[in-house]
């Protein structure tokens, strides 16, 4: 999930902090009942990678998240940035979710909607849950098994009207190539793939075996949705809400507001607690209007991506202000897509002659320094299982090597190269980054223009959708990938899988459909044994190296700054070291 995030994704997902987590300093926590006027004892540095920061169950006030740009969608089968997949969770609940720890006990699964993990049978090719008694949505009506069936079918299907998020479940399900979804298929059966025997079973039928299926159905494309209230692309504007908060009010690009869901039952939900009255979330707040605000306790960054580069050289330059501060390995990627399906990188030695160009040190400075990631050789992060050491393109000093970019050059035919680099434009270290990289690549004779794009639209519009970039001969795409779950296939599917690419939403931006790298994805998912399914994808990331597909730039690391406000804080590493936003609480009425 991208950062999608981001995943998770991210996204996003796409939305791991395994390493980072352990090599952290280790820090105490605070109680919210230790707070003065002027905020929150310090807690320490990384206290919330460790334990819950502010640990508080007082009841009350308003929780303010701010985010600089807008979100893919608040719509749970429409997100893939992992702080939606994150956030989503206050009014959606998947069948599956991420229990709310610091660290790396937030990557333990735990049930959500159903009663249990998934009971796999027929060597891992049918799943089947059982929802937990008394659930009810935001109106009092029950939620049922046919909810979930239907949230899959609208949210993977439909791709058409709905294509943002991952498609996991269109690819695994039996006769998932064939659905065309259910605004088309009018029919009350549905996908006869996905079965509903009562209501509260649901039993999944997949076309071949799939190990890590209870990951799958942690994403927020299983959260109910009742058939009659769907309303398409506009659903967003009216989500009901099987959470403990639901939506009061939803202003498009501006500000959606959430409260307390009345016909919430803690009886049938362990997780949640129900703390703020309100939840605000604003959209389109300047990025260092966002940092005073988190630093005066008055607001929690949404997009969980870490404060920017002013206030980072304030922070950690104060003891007292570092002492605030959460910073750890998020199981992420900061890299550049190489977009295979554009000339002339549809030639392997052209995209190699971009590997040996980039000056990897200039990429890590711009981007905020060693605080903000180590310098990356290979796609798999090291927090992420199936990681094995590597580096393919070696430079000396990781400040790239002009000779051989020019001797790549020079054997897919080319002496200069002209093409377009896209980044967010609400995302100025990436920005920066790109600019880092296009001053690298004007030395072998690749020149670069950067083209900017709003990160609500980079996937839906611009950077993932292949007629665009061809048109306007983007070659090149700045990216940042958090893995969907804690496992090699959840961080590489959907960037390197020949399945990923649609005619928009992509996250496979190298457009990389290598009939090998997907063959050995099938392989690794449905292999059994742990240990031999992540050797598997130590070689799926070496054969996508060997062919070039992205740049690794740094494995992310997320500095976050404790709004002192702000109860039970921790950094996770299911959210990509975000803060759980699940039960987050306030001592500000």
């Amino acid at each position: 999930m991208e950062g999608k995030q981001t995943i998770m994704r991210r996204s996003a997902l796409a939305a791991v902090a395994a390493i980072g987590s352990v090599s952290l300093l280790l820090a105490g926590c605070s109680k919210a009942d230790d707070n003065k006027e002027n905020g929150n004892k310090s807690a320490g540095a990384n206290a919330a990678t460790k334990g819950v920061v502010n640990a508080s169950t007082q009841k009350g006030g308003t929780v303010t998240y701010e985010y600089s740009d807008v979100p893919d969608s608040f719509d749970p089968g429409n997100t893939y940035y992992a702080y939606m997949y994150n956030l989503s969770r206050l009014y959606a609940r998947p069948l599956m979710t991420f229990k709310p720890g610091a660290g790396e006990e937030g990557n333990t699964l735990v049930p959500d909607l159903a009663a249990s993990a998934g009971v796999p049978s027929d060597g891992g090719k049918t799943w089947t849950y059982k929802l937990r008694s008394g659930l009810k949505y935001q109106d009092g009506t029950a939620i049922t098994s046919k909810d979930v069936k239907y949230a899959v079918e609208r949210s993977n299907f439909a791709r058409d009207v709905l294509s943002l998020g991952p498609n996991y479940f269109q690819q695994f399900l039996e006769g998932g190539d064939k659905y065309k979804g259910p605004y088309k298929d009018k029919s009350a059966e549905g996908l006869k793939s996905i079965e509903t025997p009562d209501d509260t079973t649901i039993v999944f039928k997949l076309n071949r075996a799939f190990q890590e299926f209870d990951y799958l159905v942690a994403t927020p494309q299983t959260a109910p949705v009742p058939q009659a209230k769907d309303t398409g692309i506009d659903y967003v504007k009216s989500i009901v809400s099987s959470g403990s908060y639901q939506f009061q009010s939803y202003e498009e690009g501006k500000q959606a507001v959430l409260v307390r869901n009345k016909n919430w039952d803690a009886a049938t939900d362990p997780l949640r607690k129900q703390y703020p009255d309100k939840i605000v979330v604003k959209l389109k707040v300047n990025a260092e209007t966002i940092d005073q605000d988190v630093q005066a306790g008055d607001a929690i960054d949404l997009g969980g991506t870490g404060v920017q580069a002013a206030t980072q050289a304030k922070v950690v330059n104060d003891a007292a202000l570092k002492a605030n501060t959460d910073n750890t390995y998020g199981g992420r990627l900061v890299y550049m897509a190489i977009n295979t399906q554009v000339a002339p990188f549809d030639n392997v030695a052209c995209r190699k002659a971009v590997e040996y160009a980039i000056d990897k040190v200039s990429v890590q400075t711009a981007e905020g320094g060693p605080i903000r990631g180590d310098i990356a050789t290979t796609v798999l992060p090291p927090d992420i299982p199936g990681y094995q050491k590597a580096d393919v393109y070696a430079t000396t000093g990781n400040k790239g090597d002009v000779a051989k970019a020019k001797e790549q050059l020079k054997a897919c035919g080319k002496s200069t190269i002209t093409t377009n680099i896209s980044a967010r434009s609400d995302r100025q270290q990436e920005i920066d980054a790109a600019t880092a990289i296009i001053a690298s690549l004007k030395k072998v004779g690749i020149n670069a223009t950067l083209k900017q794009y709003p990160s609500g639209k980079y996937f839906t519009d611009y950077a993932g959708v292949p007629t665009f970039d061809k048109k306007q001969n983007i070659g090149l795409h700045m990216m940042q990938w958090g893995a969907d779950w804690p496992g090699g296939y959840g961080f590489l599917q959907q960037i390197l899988h020949g399945d990923a690419i649609g005619a928009s939403g992509n996250t496979n931006i190298s457009y990389l459909d290598d009939k090998q790298v997907n063959e050995m994805l099938e392989t690794a998912i449905a292999t059994q044994d742990e240990a031999k399914r992540n050797s598997q994808y130590a070689e799926i990331d070496k054969r996508t190296m060997d062919l070039a597909a992205l740049v690794p730039l740094t494995y992310f690391k997320v500095l976050l700054y404790r709004p002192a406000n702000y109860t039970n804080l921790v950094s996770t590493a299911a959210f990509s070291g975000q803060y759980d936003y699940l039960n987050i609480g306030t001592t500000k009425k």
